[in-house]
């Protein structure tokens, strides 16, 4: 009786021997496959061709995602040049913390923005940025390694914003020095769309974000 062949070394004969098929050219139109596609027979060049479209449609959709977060990004990084250029604008160090505020709310369409700060120069004690800030309010501040993004759950920085009731997803952001560990101020973002501001979503950007806005605001302190 002879023995069965093994799969594995029928595969390797073919890859060894690439010209047995143009020498038994007839068996690409005689071995049938099942399709998965059809769920009917093949002969093994229309597999072929199956599987060469598959893999096609799998590089046009990869294709399509790549553009379209090349798209979103370009799009993010426009908008930050646009606020970037608001706080140039800006003309002199007191107006910063409105221009950094408003900034973001016109460049990124955000509902409302606000922020505090601590350790302001004496000038800045009666400003809007200085006040009604707890101990409790500082020791969540230095707590952040990294922006807050997600629901809101009723922060004592989300109650800063101007409509604190409507705001159900926020982004929270410490100020921070370079190479400092303890923050001198938070910047908050909210929205009344569940969906604007998740924790799914990645916090690069606004870091980016919180590192050009920690740069602007270090002026005002003391």
């Amino acid at each position: 009786m002879t023995a069965p062949l093994d799969s594995t070394l029928v595969a390797q004969f073919l890859t060894d021997n690439p010209q047995f098929f143009e020498e038994h050219a007839d068996l690409l139109g005689e071995i049938k496959l099942a399709s998965p596609l059809t769920g009917r027979a093949v002969s093994l060049q229309e597999r072929q061709m199956e599987v060469l479209r598959d893999k096609y449609k799998t590089l046009e959709l990869r294709m399509g995602n790549l553009m379209r977060l090349a798209s979103e990004n370009e799009a993010i990084a426009n908008r930050f040049h646009r606020w970037t250029q608001i706080l140039l604008q800006s003309e002199d160090v007191g107006s910063m913390p409105h221009a950094v505020t408003s900034g973001l709310k016109t460049a990124f369409e955000v509902p409302q923005v606000t922020l505090r700060l601590w350790g302001a120069a004496p000038d800045y004690a009666d400003e809007w940025f200085v006040k009604g800030v707890s101990e409790d309010a500082r020791l969540f501040a230095n707590s952040l390694h990294a922006p807050y993004c997600g629901a809101n759950k009723d922060f004592e920085a989300v109650r800063w914003l101007d409509q604190p009731a409507e705001v159900v997803s926020t982004v929270i952001i410490p100020l921070r020095k370079p190479g400092d560990k303890q923050a001198f101020g938070l910047l908050i973002l909210g929205s009344q769309d569940a969906n604007r501001f998740t924790s799914l979503m990645a916090t690069d950007f606004l870091v980016h974000i919180g590192e050009t806005a920690s740069t602007a605001m270090a002026w005002l302190l003391d």
